[in-house]
């Protein structure tokens, strides 16, 4: 009786295609960690501010919550932090109280935050807002008209406009405004 060959115990040859895509993921993750894409508190610190090249400066005149005008020509001679975010906005949440420190770092001096909401309610804001003591000027932009004139397209987006009312720089994303190389920008555009 002739036996039959055992059966090779050599596993598939899926498992070198099984390592290859482990090396690519474990690749992938450390250059998404050097670049900060993992954490967002090492992205905001990586971000910088970009020129602006636009031509011109976008229109911005919407009320406060006190229910008054205000436009952004209100504000020439002042450097204006213009910051577009909403309560819902993870990141927006986090950078707000960097921007109060900035401001309070800057007192007495010619430079203001507007904080554009992103078309909430003034009770969610108010909600919102009540237990972090932020003493910055919230407008509201209920049909997002600002932010389409601005070209905000994700939150947070902000602009530094100099004390002559054009756009100096742009950001995307999270920032620490009262590092000290955001900081030094800022003061570097003041009158």
């Amino acid at each position: 009786m002739r036996a039959w060959p055992r059966a090779s115990r050599r596993r598939p040859t899926l498992r070198p295609a099984w390592r290859r895509l482990a090396v690519i993921v474990v690749v992938l993750v450390a250059i998404a960690g050097a670049v900060g894409l993992l954490s967002p508190a090492a992205r905001a610190d990586t971000l910088t501010l970009v020129p602006w090249r636009e031509p011109s400066t976008p229109p911005l005149a919407l009320m406060d919550r006190d229910g008054r005008s205000r436009t952004l020509a209100d504000y020439r001679g002042t450097v204006v932090l213009l910051n577009f975010w909403a309560t819902w906005c993870e990141p927006c949440r986090a950078e707000m109280p960097s921007m109060q420190r900035l401001k309070e770092r800057l007192a007495g001096r010619p430079f203001a935050v507007l904080a554009v909401n992103y078309g909430e309610s003034d009770r969610r804001i108010a909600e919102f807002l009540e237990p972090l003591a932020l003493d910055l000027t919230v407008l509201l932009d209920p049909g997002q008209s600002a932010s389409r004139a601005w070209r905000v397209r994700v939150l947070p987006t902000s602009f530094l406009v100099g004390a002559d009312g054009r756009v100096r720089y742009s950001v995307v994303g999270q920032v620490d405004w009262a590092a000290p190389p955001i900081a030094a920008a800022v003061r570097g555009l003041l009158p």
